[in-house]
């Protein structure tokens, strides 16, 4: 069978692979690091390679990654930036003064924190809008006239589920840019481009790379002849947020175990989320994956092959109660991030409690690639005390 007779390779092979295969030239399975910032050109000042003039935009390991997402998104083009509010901040910054930028509320506080500042600052008018109310968002869509609406699917960490498609139409119709975080779900659970939006946006920082050593985003788009995505790739290059060679390398290195730990991740959290909603100390759980949730229908039309790795729980009782389950866990980790091979829990009301009306007793957690077992008697443990 030849090369061009070969149905598209699924996502599990185009990670494992790194979307490249084989190095040509040396045979290597693994990709080569390339430091060098700048490249010579001949006698004639011609540049040796067409494709490496300087560092800030001619990294073939960047273009790699590239390459890669845009495959798993069946995007048209992407870019990888320095770290994933580097990403937010060039698909913000295509609205100009004078605009208007609608966001979902209760997403990650980073974003809505830079936002605010950012607007106030250039003079752009910032609506937020809870999305999953689905009619009333639209609603204030249509009434506001947005250059750029925001997502984030799943959001975090309240974990609510945007119904995509629906807003997607309504924001085409007013005439916005429809951008969507998908960090929470990683192309393997979501593709927001299948659904309407034109931008999606991913904090590689978390699953993408799967190992808390590597600040990194990325943006990929649907359509790579509009404005709104010549400034984002003029954006990367001009203003220099842009991923250096070793970090490249251990993203890549990262993704190419994405799916398997996908897999695990999001049966260990449904796993637990299961335990959790049953647990005497618990009062309620926030994960897509549950029945009883509010987006769990829109999840599952949406998503494939799993809820998530993300979910928050609310224990019986106050900041106190909550921060002592934290304080007796052994096996997952006290420390802020997500989507890592090690699971970690976090009290969300410590960090921004004050200022975004997270509920004192709410703790996010993080699942990662541990046995389920093991998972299951740190938690239990944490929450007997609280139970009696």
């Amino acid at each position: 069978m030849s090369d061009h007779s070969r149905p598209p390779l699924r996502p599990e092979s185009l990670l494992a692979h790194g979307g490249g295969g084989i190095d040509p030239a040396t045979g290597a399975v693994v990709p080569a690091i390339q430091p060098a910032t700048t490249f010579v050109r001949d006698t004639d000042y011609r540049l040796v390679s067409d494709s490496h003039l300087y560092g800030r935009d001619d990294n073939d390991l960047v273009r790699q990654i590239e390459s890669l997402v845009s495959r798993l998104e069946g995007a048209a083009d992407a870019r990888v930036f320095a770290s994933g509010m580097a990403a937010i901040a060039a698909v913000a910054r295509t609205v100009k003064p004078g605009g208007t930028i609608l966001v979902q509320s209760g997403i990650y506080y980073g974003t809505t924190a830079w936002l605010r500042k950012r607007c106030a600052h250039d003079g752009i008018a910032l609506i937020e809008a809870d999305a999953s109310d689905t009619e009333r968002f639209c609603e204030t869509l249509r009434e506001s006239g947005p250059d750029l609406v925001l997502l984030e699917i799943p959001a975090n960490p309240w974990l609510t589920v945007a119904d995509l498609p629906v807003i997607a139409e309504a924001a085409h119709a007013a005439g916005a840019l429809l951008a969507v975080d998908a960090t929470a779900a990683t192309p393997l659970l979501l593709r927001p481009l299948d659904h309407g939006a034109d931008m999606v946006i991913h904090a590689a920082t978390k699953a993408l790379n799967g190992h808390s050593d590597v600040l990194a985003g990325i943006v990929a788009t649907r359509d790579a002849d509009t404005a709104a995505w010549t400034f984002v790739r003029e954006e990367r290059h001009d203003a220099g947020a842009v991923l250096s060679s070793f970090d490249a390398y251990l993203l890549l290195r990262g993704l190419r175990t994405l799916a398997l730990r996908m897999e695990r991740m999001c049966a260990n959290a449904q796993g637990l989320a299961d335990l959790l909603d049953a647990h005497p100390a618990v009062e309620r759980v926030l994960y897509p994956g549950l029945p009883s949730h509010p987006g769990y229908e829109v999840a599952t039309r949406l998503m494939t092959g799993g809820y998530g790795y993300l979910m928050s729980f609310l224990v019986k009782g106050d900041a106190a109660t909550a921060l002592a389950v934290a304080g007796r866990l052994t096996l997952v980790q006290r420390a802020t991030s997500l989507g890592g091979v090690e699971s970690l829990i976090e009290h969300r009301h410590t960090i921004e409690g004050e200022v975004t009306g997270v509920p004192e007793n709410l703790l996010r957690l993080s699942v990662g690639i541990e046995n389920l077992d093991d998972l299951v008697a740190d938690l239990t443990g944490a929450l007997t005390l609280t139970a009696r």
